[in-house]
Formats: structure tokens, sequence, C-alpha cells
């Protein structure tokens, strides 16, 4: 009798560990195919931010461009468009030198992002 028991825990015992292997494969497949599919969207997302020269808030793209421009005696930062405010500076535009200021009076133009920053570090009280 003893070994009828045992041979029946055992068969169960088997059955339960082959039903959790395969459950324990298909989450892991339907997990990997989930992370698949948010890796391609998110590789789309990245193409579609590069592809744009302007991306709203204060994120800027790889190939913005900006412009610093004198409001209410200060120097403002603007995204290539000239009218979408990227940063508002404490930088006084009366106490910049002459020529900088004629510059700055048309809209001084600066290429990339680390000029724009060495620009404001250099100004900057």
């Amino acid at each position: 009798m003893k070994s009828k028991y045992s041979i029946g825990f055992l068969s169960c015992c088997a059955c339960l560990i082959i039903a959790m292997t395969f459950a324990y494969q298909f989450s892991y497949q339907k997990a990997k195919a989930r992370a698949e599919k948010l890796k391609l969207e998110e590789q789309k997302t990245m193409e579609n931010e590069d592809s744009s020269s302007v991306t709203t808030g204060s994120k800027a793209s790889k190939n913005d461009c900006y412009y610093l421009m004198e409001v209410n005696g200060y120097i403002v930062v603007y995204f290539s468009d000239k009218k979408t405010p990227y940063e508002y500076t404490d930088i006084h535009y009366d106490e910049l030198p002459e020529l900088l200021r004629q510059e700055i009076r048309n809209g001084k133009y600066i290429e990339s992002t680390a000029e724009l920053y060495g620009f404001l570090e250099n100004y900057s009280s």
C-alpha cells in the first residue's frame, strides 16, 4: 500500500514540476516579446526626435541651434525658430561689450549646446 502512495505522490510531483516549467517558459516568452516591442517603439521615438530640429520643453535635440536675444534688459536664449524660449538668463544686456551687444541685438547665432553653455558660463555672474 505504501508503495502505491509513494508512486502516486512522485507522479503528482513530476506533473507539478512539468506544469511549472511550461508556465515559466510561457511567461518568459511573453515578457521577451513585450521587451522587444518596447525596444522597437523606443527606437522609433528616438529616430523621430533625432529627425526633428526643435523639441518641446527644455530638452534640445542634437540638430538644434540657438539665438541669443535681449528681452527687458536681459539675455534670453531662443531655439532656432527665434520664438520659443529655451532659457532665461540673469545676464544684463548693458554689462556686455559693445560688439557683443550689437550681435545680440541682431540675434546672435550659437551652433551647439556646448558653445551655448560656454557662453553662459563666461558671462554669468
